[in-house]
């Protein structure tokens, strides 16, 4: 038996933006029980807008303002940036709803993600509430003062993650191994992470205490890609800070 549908949840969501995200809201709401009108491009907007549609904006950050100007006060009008407040969306009664997820296809599954809300009003909010909970996230409540400390956090666990592992295929290309093998070696990594916490998921010799590998593995890093050394030491030092707390852990 179908679950009874939600009073906030809309029937229509009008997508502006026809990037990765855009795309790939469009083809995942239709299957939560959500018609589409679009995606549409940037320079698109009409006077279609009524108020049984709600607006949701999948384009650029610095696009974002200039966008919900060009929309008639009238709709609920969201957007789907991490990083910014409700404050770009002028006037309007607005929400956000950010899907934390690298989001690269057309076809992407959102069930399982978190998503950051936000909204101007009790509907607005309820609103995104409902759109994130029928694609199968977990909608949480991210403040505007929160926003960038929020957006921080989802940088260095996706973005920065990805230059991290992109080091290590760089280290790794003239011995043999190769991203897949990485790739698995990371997500072990990452499963032990998320299933243990930083303190008790960190292997490996700064972990030990073997400063004299440690060494050894920075000089051939030197004499491989020395460009990483900077990247290299500042991993290191923050690797020490991190295996510091495990052994004051350990003593108390």
């Amino acid at each position: 038996m179908d679950s009874p549908r939600s009073s906030a949840l809309p029937r229509r969501v009008a997508i502006i933006g026809r990037g990765r995200l855009g795309t790939a809201l469009a083809s995942a709401l239709p299957h939560a029980g959500i018609a589409v009108d679009g995606p549409f491009g940037r320079g698109e907007i009409a006077e279609r807008f009524d108020g049984d549609v709600v607006v949701l904006l999948a384009v650029p950050d610095d696009a974002i303002a200039t966008v919900a100007a060009s929309i008639p006060i009238g709709p609920l009008v969201g957007h789907c940036s991490g990083a910014l407040t409700l404050a770009v969306l002028g006037d309007h009664e607005g929400f956000s709803l950010h899907p934390l997820l690298s989001v690269t296809e057309p076809n992407a599954s959102f069930a399982g993600a978190a998503c950051a809300i936000a909204g101007r009003s009790d509907r607005a909010r309820e609103t995104a509430r409902s759109i994130a909970a029928a694609l199968g996230m977990e909608p949480i409540d991210v403040s505007d003062d929160a926003r960038s400390l929020y957006h921080a956090a989802a940088s260095v666990a996706s973005n920065y993650l990805v230059t991290l592992e992109d080091a290590a295929e760089q280290l790794g290309m003239s011995t043999g191994v190769e991203r897949r093998h990485l790739a698995r070696l990371a997500q072990s990594a990452l499963d032990n992470w998320a299933r243990l916490g930083g303190e008790a998921a960190l292997t490996g010799p700064i972990a030990r205490g073997d400063e004299a590998t440690v060494r050894r593995q920075r000089d051939a890093a030197e004499r491989s890609v020395p460009r990483l050394l900077p990247l290299w030491d500042a991993l290191a030092n923050a690797t020490r800070m991190l295996a510091d707390r495990k052994m004051a852990g350990r003593a108390q």
